[in-house]
């Protein structure tokens, strides 16, 4: 039997929201292993950006935050174009119940304690994500529109960054896109450095994920 393994433009988009980088760092690992996408902001501002760009699959966002803290960066992704059946599940520190409600109120539909548990976190996550799946399948079946994805803003990559991600999404190493491009190494690792922070990943198949909208005309 032939097992089907999603392509990069098959896989969810999750957005981390967190200014911790060590917890980024082993969130965005244990999502990419699991078969996800991961855009990752350190905090509400830059969040609310990426989604002029992209509309998330869910959101995984951290409680406390310098500046806008997590309630208030929830309340405000909710606000945006087709955000409203994203879920939002918080990670958070604080065992407050009433800081918990506040979550929740603010739109949140669950939350974790940190430190998080990998194998817990994408448990729940895929749990919600395929009620969202449901959800938007209903409200089609009802002939209700699930709410569009918020318009795709021109692609931020220079040509010659497209370049490069083309030959990376090919599977060709850095030496061998270095050699094909007739530039160094050194180039092609900086114009990768530029390329995942314009496009909100740390990892190089999360930016091989958007190779196919961004090539889109």
């Amino acid at each position: 039997m032939t097992v089907h393994t999603p392509s990069p433009r098959e896989r969810e988009v999750i957005l981390l929201i967190d200014d911790a980088p060590d917890t980024v760092r082993m969130i965005a690992e244990a999502l990419d292993a699991a078969g996800y996408t991961v855009l990752v902001a350190t905090d509400g501002a830059t969040a609310l950006k990426r989604l002029e760009r992209i509309t998330p699959d869910a959101v995984l966002l951290d409680a406390c935050m310098p500046g806008m803290d997590g309630f208030e960066t929830c309340r405000r992704l909710k606000q945006a174009p087709g955000m409203r059946t994203v879920p939002v599940i918080f990670m958070t520190g604080l065992a407050e119940t009433e800081r918990l409600v506040e979550g929740l109120s603010a739109g949140g539909i669950d939350y974790l304690v940190k430190p998080v548990v990998p194998d817990e976190l994408v448990a729940r996550l895929r749990a919600h994500l395929r009620v969202a799946r449901e959800m938007n399948a209903a409200m089609r079946a009802r002939g209700e529109e699930a709410e569009p994805a918020v318009a795709q803003l021109p692609n931020p990559l220079t040509q010659r960054e497209m370049d490069v991600l083309e030959w990376v999404a090919r599977g060709k190493t850095n030496r061998d896109v270095a050699e094909i491009l007739g530039m160094s190494p050194r180039t092609v690792n900086k114009h990768l450095e530029h390329i995942y922070e314009k496009l909100g990943v740390e990892t190089r198949t999360a930016a091989v994920a958007q190779f196919g909208r961004l090539a889109r005309p």
